[in-house]
């Protein structure tokens, strides 16, 4: 089956396409499915495969945040459900729609024997936001257990959401963590991420977590505390090389190939590092700059 059971009714998809993970989180009142896969049509093989656990019916859903490959398949779970609720952090569900249609237009602009194969299903899905906002924290009611929203700080975006199953001891960490062979466990840095702020934020979830918590990442298979400490680190490297190279006035577009050394691949830290100078106070940047 693809859904495996990594704690008490707490069940994990790993999906090929992105290397993405579904969560799906089990009480007496029913099924919570957190994130929904990256298209309508990739959402409907997530349906069949929570139907094949047989374990109930979804009753609420989660987005830990706005990115396409973890929101394009909230009009599937509506349409298989009903109106069921869709939970994110307030800034997430603000961006979704914008973000979608900018993914979208990517897509669209692909033509020819270039084009991404899941190019069709990604127009064709309908954006849907969700409807179920919380600043700082929330709790869902299950049944017989608890889960809890957390908006940590900025991270990988403005709006990251982690949810925390506490009778099971399972922290779901979105993309504020990344294992994924398939970018050398190398978390997204992309264009709306806050790399100055990130290691702060995983600081917020290591506090959610004991020293037996299992943590699931957005992306490839679920680790422990000891990885969820050790890429803080690096994330935290990546912060402080940023601010060194501001600080010795290295030009922003110098800066990716100035550095010794990156904890991470190069070829993924670009936007970390206009991102970066982007945030920091002018009291922390020395001329030359630009």
């Amino acid at each position: 089956m693809p859904f495996t059971e990594i704690a008490d009714r707490v069940w994990v998809a790993r999906y090929p396409w992105f290397d993405v993970n579904v969560t799906v989180v089990g009480g007496d009142r029913g099924l919570l499915v957190v994130d929904t896969h990256a298209s309508a049509e990739a959402a409907r093989e997530v349906v069949d495969d929570v139907r094949a656990l047989g374990a109930g019916e979804v009753v609420e859903v989660v987005n830990t945040h706005e990115h396409f490959d973890h929101t394009f398949g909230n009009a599937t779970l509506r349409a298989a459900y009903g109106d069921v609720p869709i939970h994110a952090h307030e800034s997430a569900a603000e961006s979704t729609l914008a973000a979608g249609r900018r993914v979208q237009a990517l897509y669209e602009a692909e033509a020819g024997e270039a084009a991404d194969p899941h190019r069709a299903e990604v127009l064709a899905t309908e954006i849907v936001v969700a409807d179920h906002t919380f600043s700082s924290a929330r709790v869902l009611d299950l049944g017989d257990r608890y889960v809890e929203l957390v908006h940590p700080g900025r991270g990988h975006t403005a709006g990251d959401a982690v949810v925390r199953v506490p009778d099971a001891d399972v922290v779901l960490a979105g993309d504020l963590i990344e294992e994924s062979a398939d970018r050398d466990a190398t978390p997204g840095f992309g264009a709306e991420c806050w790399p100055l702020e990130w290691p702060l934020t995983l600081d917020v979830v290591l506090g959610l977590c004991t020293r037996s918590t299992v943590v699931v990442p957005g992306h490839g298979t679920v680790v422990d505390r000891e990885f969820v400490e050790q890429q803080r680190n690096d994330i935290g490297i990546v912060a402080e090389t940023i601010r060194d190279l501001a600080g010795r006035g290295v030009r922003v577009d110098e800066a990716l190939g100035a550095a010794e050394q990156w904890p991470f691949p190069a070829r993924y830290l670009a936007d970390a590092v206009v991102r970066g100078y982007e945030h920091l106070p002018r009291s922390q940047k020395r001329l030359p700059l630009l």
